[in-house]
């Protein structure tokens, strides 16, 4: 996407986006990778579902992955002058994992 294009994109949906892609980036179904927002009052709530065979990619190795991806919202969430918080799935679970 181009820079036009993004800035015509509210910013909850350039947040999901943004998780979208890496998030498919990094696992072995990227077919299965779902992201719900849910907004909260002051904040905006990610709701990231992956494979079950794909959760330990998203967590990483003592939570560094999640933890990088919660990094990066937060760094955008301060450009975009809303709050994100990202809570991880195992897909058809319903179970938080991350």
């Amino acid at each position: 996407m181009n820079e036009a294009t993004l800035a015509a994109i509210e910013p909850t949906e350039r947040m999901k986006q943004l998780i979208l892609e890496i998030v498919q980036a990094l696992v072995d179904q990227p077919d299965d990778v779902s992201v719900e927002m849910l907004a909260d009052h002051d904040a905006t709530v990610i709701r990231l579902r992956v494979a079950h065979e794909d959760i330990g990619k998203v967590i990483g190795k003592q939570g560094r992955t999640a933890r990088s991806l919660r990094t990066i919202l937060g760094a955008a969430s301060m450009k975009l002058h809303h709050r994100f918080a990202l809570d991880i799935l195992e897909d058809g679970d319903g179970r938080q994992t991350g």
